[in-house]
């Protein structure tokens, strides 16, 4: 993308082209089997994490939508899951600090045996239970609006995984030859493509996203590192290191593993899910790239930000209709709360790119933080609407 085009008329473009409680929520007593309470609001469930446990108001749920909140009272960043078979994520939340709270909503189609995770730290299998789902089997709109949504969403997601293989491609050659000058140059571009779409490639069992995306805060004694940031760190701090080779080829064959899966036909996102990978790109900002602990040795986080906005604005872009359906002023104020924050952005654009974030002080990205903490309030709202079927 042209970094120069505004960002919504650019998400426009694109566009178009375990310790569990074992009784049952109160919420759930009175749901219907559309998963859904006696107001026809999604049931909710409450989940309060430590570094040690993960405790959940009910180990059952109903078909449909089930709302889980999540709260931190540990002292490591936690992420939520829920898992259907083959460890496939039916949701997630990530980036969840020490006292702070997030909402997930996930459609749970079909009744059977789930699994929930907290993961203190972001990183393992995390602290399992199960959650078990009764009722009938319930059918997600998939037609009109919720088609219409879902197709977009796949056409943006696919446009950005052409755009990743190229771009990593040209980085780890880059990397392979030395290049450390080229290699610096098209690190933060070509993480663009990722951080637009990053929830989607969370979706994926197997890790993938901690194998592409890992920071070495996050990295465990014992694992291996690898991904952009471990590269990062050999080209801003130690050097080029006798295994970068293998790591460069490591990421490529990663990313296309990325690509492999966007592409399968048996992939599909709801609009729920679309929704809440919305609000997630916003909570990673918010939550933990804020303080520039992401890109920790180039700097680099602008990019990132830019990317993980502009990912937000077309994933609700792309589910658009059924919140203005629904409750038209919510998506006016959306759009209310993602002008700021562009023209926060656009102040420290550099040339093709941005300003290093070490440039930025403590103000700015306070301004920043709260402008994006605006939006996020704002987006939190859509997948409750979506939800609402």
């Amino acid at each position: 993308m042209n970094r120069s085009v505004p960002l919504i008329a650019a998400s426009a473009a694109l566009i178009t082209g375990a310790t569990l409680a074992g009784c049952t929520a109160k919420d759930n007593a009175a749901t219907t089997t559309s998963g859904t309470n006696a107001a026809g609001a999604p049931a909710e469930l409450t989940v309060t994490a430590t570094d040690t446990t993960c405790e959940l108001s009910a180990t059952q749920g109903t078909t449909g939508a089930n709302t889980f909140q999540i709260t931190n009272n540990g002292n490591k960043v936690t992420e939520f899951y829920v898992y259907g078979e083959g460890e496939r994520v039916m949701g997630e939340v990530e980036n969840i600090s020490p006292g702070l709270s997030r909402k997930l909503i996930v459609q749970l189609t079909e009744p059977g045996t789930y699994q929930t995770a907290c993961k203190p730290g972001m990183v393992g299998d995390g602290i399992r239970g199960d959650f078990t789902v009764t009722g009938e089997a319930v059918k997600i709109d998939t037609e009109g609006k919720f088609k219409e949504a879902a197709d977009s969403y796949k056409r943006y997601v696919n446009s950005q995984t052409d755009a990743l293989i190229p771009a990593t491609q040209v980085f780890v050659d880059a990397v392979k030859k030395g290049d450390v000058a080229a290699a610096k140059a098209q690190f933060p571009i070509a993480r663009t493509y990722y951080e637009r779409i990053e929830p989607v490639a969370e979706s994926f069992p197997d890790d993938l996203d901690p194998r592409i995306d890992l920071r070495e805060a996050d990295v465990k004694p014992g694992d291996k590192w690898t991904g952009f940031h471990v590269l990062e760190k050999q080209l801003w701090v130690t050097g080029l290191q006798p295994d970068a080779n293998a790591l460069a080829d490591q990421l490529v064959a990663d990313v296309k593993e990325l690509e492999a899966g966007v592409k399968d036909p048996k992939w599909t996102i709801d609009s729920t899910q679309i929704a809440g990978g919305a609000q997630g790109l916003l909570d990673e900002v918010a939550s933990s790239k804020i303080s520039g602990e992401e890109d920790i040795f180039s700097h680099t986080d602008l990019w990132d930000f830019n990317a993980n906005v502009q990912g937000s604005q077309t994933a609700v872009a792309s589910v658009r209709p059924i919140p203005d359906e629904r409750n038209p002023d919510l998506g006016k104020r959306v759009d209310e709360r993602f002008a700021p924050v562009e023209q926060l952005l656009e102040k420290y654009r550099d040339g093709d790119g941005f300003v290093l974030y070490d440039k930025v002080t403590d103000p700015e990205r306070k301004a920043l933080s709260d402008a994006i903490d605006a939006l996020s309030k704002e987006v939190s709202q859509v997948q409750g609407v979506i939800a609402h079927q």
